[in-house]
């Protein structure tokens, strides 16, 4: 049974890395640019830049572009 769970917990930990990381990673990448060019066109209509939508797309983006590194320690795989 043991066995069974280390061999399933290395393929989803490589599924994981190479499949779901770097799907979440473009979405928010698309999604940030997105925002950014909108924020900016925003800024020229009214003459102030929105922050908040950028920034947390950002730190989102950050997160999963760095939790490879460490969350499998979370977890304890």
């Amino acid at each position: 049974m043991e066995s069974t769970w280390t061999d399933a917990a290395t393929q989803i930990k490589t599924v994981v890395e190479n499949v779901v990381f770097p799907a979440l990673d473009m979405v928010l990448a698309i999604a940030f640019f997105t925002k950014l060019g909108m924020a900016y066109f925003d800024y020229r209509k009214h003459g102030q830049f929105e922050w908040t939508g950028p920034v947390i797309l950002f730190a989102c983006l950050v997160f999963t572009l760095t939790a490879p590194s460490y969350i499998w320690g979370i977890i304890g795989i």
